[in-house]
């Protein structure tokens, strides 16, 4: 296995004057679970279906598991697993059945193939639904089975794109412990793409943010948070517009930033600055509704690179370049 699972350079695709991913240079170290971390419509999956041959770069070049992505496409495909982020699953036939035309697409033989099913069905909990018409799964259920069904061939690599979009929250807590487990009892590097900060947070080694398909920063959730040091105090005003510049003018507010009616200033000792904060606001005019005190989260990274909230960025999902079986031989 090489040091880097992937090493892209200057990866762009553009669609006339619309340019989904704007050079984007990129590594990624193998055996790591490693993020992107977007709005829907900022170059995520994009990015990703380069990465998977399924559509050519404008310029650009990129390595997955050593195999250029223009000139070794077959190779790359054979060594990587994806889930799409919309369904893929034939719900007429049984789990099984789904998982042995994979098996056979891939050539892997029979033997190995009914021992290979046995053994992923076990780790995504689903052994004893095998023959059940995959109609009857839940949602959750049909992600994990793709998920072992990405991982039938032993790829080296498994994307993920959007995998627990539309789960509710205790099933994409499941999604992904069972995505954590199999990163380690596989040992392959995952790439996932995601817009839930909270997921990112917990289950990455790694991310990178991307905003209007450029790769802004990357680095460890906890490193990235730590960047940005201090205390957020939060504001919620209910009338009034305080001129974030006024706010920075004060010698120790670090930065200030208004959205969704809510100002959010980084300060060092919070705790003692609030009564100092207030006493501005009221000062300027503004009622301030509620104020809360805590720690730089990853929010608080996208909205210190960016100047907006992800959920301020988020477009409609059915505009976004998905994932879909029918690209795979299109590109």
């Amino acid at each position: 296995m090489t040091k880097n699972a992937i090493e892209a350079k200057g990866l762009t695709k553009a669609y006339g004057d619309f340019t989904a991913v704007d050079s984007v240079s990129l590594s990624v170290e193998a055996g790591t679970i490693f993020g992107l971390l977007g709005p829907n419509g900022a170059g995520k999956t994009t990015l990703i279906s380069m990465l998977v041959t399924m559509r050519r770069p404008t310029s650009g070049t990129a390595l997955v598991n050593g195999f250029d992505i223009s000139k070794q496409a077959d190779s790359v495909r054979k060594s990587i697993g994806i889930v799409f982020q919309d369904p893929s699953l034939d719900d007429e036939l049984t789990a099984r059945e789904n998982l042995e035309i994979h098996a056979s697409m891939y050539g892997i033989s029979k033997d190995i193939r009914d021992e290979r099913i046995a053994e992923l069905m076990g780790i995504v909990e689903l052994g004893d639904r095998l023959n059940v018409v995959v109609k009857k799964f839940s949602g959750g259920m049909k992600r994990r089975l793709e998920i072992a069904r990405g991982l039938l061939h032993h790829p080296k690599v498994l994307f993920l794109d959007e995998p627990t979009l539309g789960l509710d929250p205790q099933t994409r807590a499941s999604i992904w412990e069972y995505i954590k487990k199999l990163n380690k009892s596989e040992s392959i590097t995952i790439i996932l793409t995601t817009h839930y900060m909270d997921e990112a947070d917990k289950v990455c080694d790694k991310l990178a943010i991307i905003d209007h398909g450029k790769i802004i920063t990357v680095d460890a959730p906890e490193s990235l948070k730590n960047k940005l040091g201090g205390d957020v105090i939060s504001l919620k005003c209910s009338d009034g517009d305080p001129r974030v510049s006024r706010l920075l003018g004060l010698g120790w507010v670090k930065s200030a930033v208004k959205h969704n009616g809510y100002i959010d200033v980084r300060v060092e000792k919070g705790e003692e600055k609030i009564p100092a904060l207030m006493r501005f606001m009221e000062k300027e005019g503004i009622t301030v509704e509620s104020v809360s005190l805590r720690k730089p989260s990853l929010d608080d990274v996208f909205l210190h690179y960016t100047g907006r909230t992800i959920r301020e960025g988020e477009a409609d999902p059915r505009a976004g370049m998905r994932l879909r079986r029918k690209a795979w031989g299109g590109r």
